[in-house]
């Protein structure tokens, strides 16, 4: 282990240990702030003027032979960015990584984990830079790119480490293994036990979460002894692209190779993401995506050990109600959040066409859809607001599904764009919500991806809960929600949650949504149900990355 190394390790032990007792409380705790108040001052007010002068020229990495300059990211926010990144000689790239790997395996955990320790303490600090990329790149709103770009991905990466450091240290690396023999000398053994890497990472981000959904497999990776190619959308490079160049910083500083973590962009026309996974070095990818993609890759790439988080139909199942007015709030800031682009907002929800109590009363099934119209439209009412809530599409063809939608069923309330203040030619567009009967399957059984949302008409809560099984079983979900005043049936929505293997929220109408995932507390996704195959972030997300080799030879009894 270099002296440098062992100086991290130390230096971030404390919140090492802290980490590891938070994913064992599951309480709450983190070192990241999320309030931008608790960061300088003059980093927060220098960070759009750092993230200009960005633009428009090369961004510069430790590349392995690199081919050409690749770019082409225009922010959703209506304009170019104009970065070029160097793309690697693949071959090249993976042989240096290949090569990097044994020193990286032979410096040990401790190392290993100090360096990741390190890596996420300058990301921190960086966090108002962080979040100008990834504002600029996803879409997402300011305040969301800063908290979910910055300190929450920044969690959920650490949150990986400390996993990695359970996993890493139930071993001991030696021991003497002494069998009695009755009347004849012991048996004597000593023994030595080593983590070994299983081989190179490939992370492939996704264009709406470029760290957050990133930094569980980067972290997991690098911590337990594997090279990572991060390989950007090729819509969002450049907070990728930032994470690499930390990371490659504090590697070559601590005296490792800085190819250890690469960045290796491609386009749209020239993909690079099925040769990366098929390439006999791979052996883990982590992936975040489209369902036909992801199965692609369980599918072919089977030299490699895949986490690929997918699509689902996230449901929300309303039986009764206390508060009308706050449930509905809260449903409308769930819809609303960054336009319905997070893997964990509600698609179907289901409510029984005779309708449903509420403290102040019964309510018809149009009355409920209604009032969640209402509250949409209220929640939004205030366009400055609006826009920093919706944040803007990511892609164009998201704005494109919006209106093939339309016709899928009785439109509640529709989507309408609106114009940003400081970004006139953002594309930003309000929930499309739309009324449909539990017959028309094809119409909310399919992830819609985007601001788009279905009131299904059941014929009961037992029949809304049927539906919702039937649909996550097929086609999997990360959240489901459920809203009841009867005890009994919140033990029907306990039950259903564990038959389909997806995470409970039960009668949210706070400050709490169903979108939000806390690390070290909340599994992001279980891996039981057909959305995800793993979770984010757990034993055996992490365990698997590398394997433990023995030796052993005969030794002398003390």
């Amino acid at each position: 282990m270099t002296q440098s190394a062992q100086q991290l390790f130390d230096l971030h032990r404390e919140i090492l240990d802290q980490a590891v007792d938070a994913i064992s409380s599951r309480s709450f705790w983190t070192p990241y702030p999320e309030s931008m108040r608790e960061y300088p001052e003059v980093a927060v007010k220098a960070a759009p003027s750092h993230f200009e002068s960005l633009l428009s020229q090369p961004f510069t990495l430790n590349g392995v032979g690199n081919t050409q300059q690749i770019g082409g990211e225009v922010s959703p926010y209506g304009f170019e960015l104009g970065i070029t990144y160097g793309q690697p000689d693949t071959k090249a790239l993976m042989a240096a990584m290949q090569k990097a790997m044994r020193d990286w395996r032979d410096a040990g955990a401790e190392a290993r984990v100090g360096a990741c320790l390190e890596i996420l303490s300058r990301l921190n600090a960086m966090s108002p830079e962080i979040a100008q990329a990834v504002m600029h790149t996803s879409g997402q709103g300011p305040m969301m790119a800063f908290q979910a770009g910055g300190p929450h991905a920044q969690d959920r990466g650490l949150e990986a480490v400390a996993y990695a450091w359970q996993a890493m240290t139930q071993t001991p690396a030696t021991m003497q293994w002494v069998k009695p023999q009755g009347k004849h000398d012991p048996l004597v053994i000593d023994k030595r036990f080593h983590i070994v890497p299983r081989g190179i990472s490939l992370v492939v981000a996704c264009s709406t979460f470029p760290t957050w959904n990133t930094y569980p497999g980067l972290f997991a990776s690098l911590a337990t002894g594997n090279p990572v190619i991060l390989k950007p959308h090729p819509g969002a490079i450049l907070p990728v692209a930032m994470t690499a160049r930390v990371a490659q910083e504090v590697l070559e500083e601590a005296g490792f190779d800085p190819c250890l973590v690469s960045l290796v962009p491609d386009t749209v026309d020239a993909p690079l993401t099925k040769t990366l996974a098929l390439d006999p070095a791979v052996k883990l990818i982590d992936f975040t995506g489209s369902n036909a993609f992801g199965d692609w890759l369980i599918k072919n790439a089977t030299q490699a050990q895949v986490f690929a988080e997918k699509a689902g139909i996230n449901s929300i199942i309303i039986d009764s109600v206390a508060n009308l007015k706050s449930v509905m709030a809260n449903l409308a800031f769930s819809l609303s959040l960054y336009s319905g682009q997070m893997c964990t907002t509600p698609q179907a929800i289901y409510v029984p066409k005779s309708g449903i109590e509420t403290l102040d009363g019964h309510l018809s099934f149009d009355d409920v859809a209604a009032a969640l119209a209402k509250a949409v439209q209220a929640f939004l009412s205030d366009n400055d607001r609006a826009c920093t809530v919706l944040g803007a599409l990511q892609s164009p063809v998201t704005e494109a599904r919006i209106d093939k939608c339309r016709g899928l069923g009785e439109i509640v309330l529709d989507s309408e764009p609106r114009e940003h203040i400081q970004f006139p030619k953002a594309r930003t567009h309000t929930p499309l919500i739309l009324k449909v009967g539990a017959e028309q399957k094809a119409a909310y059984s399919e992830e819609r991806f985007g601001p788009i949302s279905f009131i299904v008409a059941t014929e009961s809560t037992a029949h809304s809960i049927e539906l919702a099984r039937d649909v996550i079983r097929e086609k999997g979900a990360i959240t489901l929600g459920g809203y009841t005043t009867d005890e009994t049936v919140a033990e029907q929505f306990e039950e259903l949650a564990m038959e389909v293997a997806t995470p409970l929220s039960l009668n949210l109408d706070g400050g709490l949504f169903v979108n939000q995932s806390a690390a070290y507390s909340d599994f992001h996704a279980t891996g039981g149900n057909p959305a995800a195959n793993a979770s984010l972030c757990n034993q055996a997300f992490v365990a698997s990355r590398f394997v433990v080799v023995q030796s052993r030879r005969h030794g002398q009894s003390n």
